[in-house]
């Protein structure tokens, strides 16, 4: 059964990870478009700062305090979402966090960590989003990234975790459109994206990090979710430059090798010594973020390529462009 999606004022969407950054976009965004949002994080006192925010545009939103590598906390965020307004649409696994360094720097612990929250967030949530969606029908949206694809220099078990997000979502299709679910699943890929994602960071570098370039706004990533909640697509890379990164690597994988140990190692640096808080391992509610990070790169609004992916005029033309091609392979192998 082809999944059939709500327009976005008939939804309830659940998102974890969502004081701050892309969480905190899609939830303030989806909001002011008619949706009923349930705002889910370890940080209740962001948490309040962004239903306020939204309660104070005439959106409807509520939260709940959970820790997605606990699977009996991400499964309450599904039961106060259907106790609160009767179910929920589409489920956004948002949560995410990362260690910056060389691999070999890292303690095992904090590799673990990563795993925790970034690939197990992700199972938890798929988890518990089923139990539900596969009666009602609806959407799940992984947030992956452009690492999903191809492995960031500084960002090695981030990385991996991002692999494993990706090789989930892809198993978990194939099995619910087997079993003929009515259920959508998506995976977001964002390059280089404006959020406090460094804030959040554990930093085992002797300086702060950067965005390499071009950086995005966060913006940009809860249209290409948003889109995912009402019309069921398969992936979505948020970011022309992250997009021809990864096709680069599968032209020229040496080259790319050069290219990122020689360029895009040195912008990930800053000059900035690194000495201060995070909320990696321990919630700090002394910081609190908003939508936007600290980059002092200039920030992209907009992407022709994602706008063009999106856009019902692409998919068409994709559609129309696979068919004359597989056409022409079966008129090749039938007269040859």
């Amino acid at each position: 059964m082809a999944p059939r999606l709500k327009q976005l004022s008939d939804q309830t969407i659940v998102i974890t990870g969502a004081s701050s950054g892309i969480g905190r976009t899609i939830a303030e965004m989806a909001a002011q478009r008619g949706a009923r949002v349930v705002l889910a994080s370890r940080n209740e006192t962001a948490l309040l700062d962004v239903v306020a925010t939204i309660r104070a545009q005439g959106g409807e939103a509520f939260h709940v305090k959970a820790d997605v590598t606990n699977a009996d906390d991400v499964d309450r965020i599904a039961q106060e979402a259907i106790d609160r307004f009767g179910g929920f649409d589409t489920w956004v696994n948002d949560a995410g966090t990362a260690v910056y360094g060389k691999n070999a720097d890292i303690p095992l612990h904090e590799k673990r960590h990563v795993f925790d929250v970034n690939f197990w967030g992700v199972v938890h949530g798929c988890r518990s989003a089923l139990k539900h969606l596969r009666v009602r029908g609806g959407a799940i949206v992984n947030i992956g990234s452009v690492a999903s694809d191809l492995s960031q220099p500084l960002l090695g078990i981030y990385s991996a975790s991002k692999h494993a997000v990706k090789g989930y979502t892809e198993s978990l299709r194939l099995e619910l459109e087997e079993e003929g679910a009515s259920v959508s699943i998506s995976l977001i890929k964002p390059s280089s994206i404006n959020t406090p994602f460094i804030a959040h960071a554990r930093i085992r570098m002797a300086t702060e990090p950067e965005y390499a370039p071009p950086v995005y706004s966060p913006e940009l990533v809860a249209e290409a979710v948003l889109h995912c909640a009402q019309r069921p697509t398969r992936e979505v890379t948020v970011g022309g430059a992250g997009r021809l990164l990864t096709i680069f690597s599968a032209l020229a994988p040496t080259l790319t090798d050069i290219y990122q140990n020689r360029i895009e190692l040195r912008q990930m640096e800053s000059d900035t010594p690194s000495d201060r808080h995070d909320n990696f391992d321990e919630v700090d509610r002394s910081l609190l973020y908003g939508r936007m990070g600290p980059s002092k790169r200039k920030v992209f609004r907009r992407s022709a390529y994602t706008s063009a992916v999106l856009s019902d005029a692409f998919r068409a033309g994709a559609v129309v462009v696979g068919v004359v091609l597989v056409a022409s392979w079966i008129k090749r192998f039938m007269y040859r």
